[in-house]
């Protein structure tokens, strides 16, 4: 069942069956706001969140779009040179996390399509046309999906990378039992300069205690189920990250703030930051062409 509530006095979105409730908001960056399932939370949202600085809320989903995390030109933060070499300004993360996104007509159950286009607000830090569709589904099994849908609609090469940055209800005294099981074929962090440092991934089972895991990219996953695991609790979070019609995620982002932060962010991303420059993971849309890149989230054994 989709449905308009008020949730904490702003006006969302709720899809909902039998065992979950998906909350989302297209007027703050089409972000899910939080996914319970069996009143416990998957996806978490803090109560006491402050609207008003939403981009400081731990909490979430927030989409990123049209460049992930942070770009430098020539040391500085938040810049980005274009091909002819103007220099723009771009936010950490893009410009989507806090934009209001127009909900499209869909009558496929238990489903909302939210979509941002170019405009004059965009166009100073990304002066190409587009339209960037978030499409959230909930499915049967406690599956949760979400799809970008990318669209060149102007006459030149769209540069861009996406990436979701999920907000997972891990109390911090449990990080030590979960563990993460992503292969890959490297490992990375962002120098200084944002530059990408890459070594060696000497494991495929990643313990969230370690406090190595924050802030690292595990790049190019080699499988496309991802799971998260406690087993002595017997719960699991399984990302599945190339349904049929899907783009390849080029990276999985792991960070928390702090040691006792009761959250864990597991964030699929298409490419890593400072792509614009290095080109690692940036995509290239021709003309008049669209891309897909979706994941499902299996909850079911949460």
């Amino acid at each position: 069942m989709k449905s308009a509530i008020l949730f904490q006095n702003q006006p969302v979105f709720q899809l909902k069956d039998d065992s979950n409730q998906v909350l989302v908001s297209p007027d703050h960056g089409a972000r899910i706001l939080r996914w319970s399932r069996e009143d416990r939370e998957i996806i978490t949202w803090p109560a006491d969140a402050d609207w008003n600085k939403i981009l400081k809320v731990r909490g979430g989903n927030p989409i990123l779009f049209p460049f992930i995390a942070r770009h430098f030109v020539d040391g500085q933060n938040e810049l980005w040179r274009d091909a002819q070499g103007t220099v723009r300004p771009m936010p950490q993360h893009g410009f989507a996390r806090d934009a209001k996104f127009t909900v499209i007509d869909d009558e496929t159950e238990n489903t909302l399509r939210m979509r941002l286009v170019d405009s004059e607000k965009t166009r100073p830090f990304y002066p190409f046309a587009f339209q960037f569709d978030v499409v959230v589904s909930l499915q049967p099994g406690s599956r949760l999906e979400i799809r970008f849908e990318t669209t060149n609609t102007g006459d030149k090469e769209l540069p861009y990378d996406a990436g979701h940055h999920f907000y997972l209800a891990l109390p911090h005294q449990e990080r030590a039992g979960w563990t993460l099981h992503l292969p890959c074929a490297s490992w990375g962090r962002q120098a200084p300069d944002g530059a990408i440092i890459h070594e060696e991934a000497v494991s495929d089972r990643l313990c969230l205690d370690d406090p190595a895991l924050v802030d690292r990219f595990q790049i190019q996953p080699r499988d496309f189920k991802v799971t998260l695991l406690n087993a002595k609790k017997q719960r699991r979070l399984v990302f599945e990250l190339k349904p049929s019609d899907s783009i390849p995620w080029y990276a999985i982002t792991t960070w928390t703030q702090a040691a006792d932060s009761d959250f864990y962010c597991v964030e699929p991303w298409l490419g890593l930051p400072n792509a614009i420059h290095h080109g690692e993971g940036l995509r290239k849309l021709a003309s008049g062409k669209t891309e897909i890149a979706a994941c499902v989230l299996d909850g079911s054994g949460w």
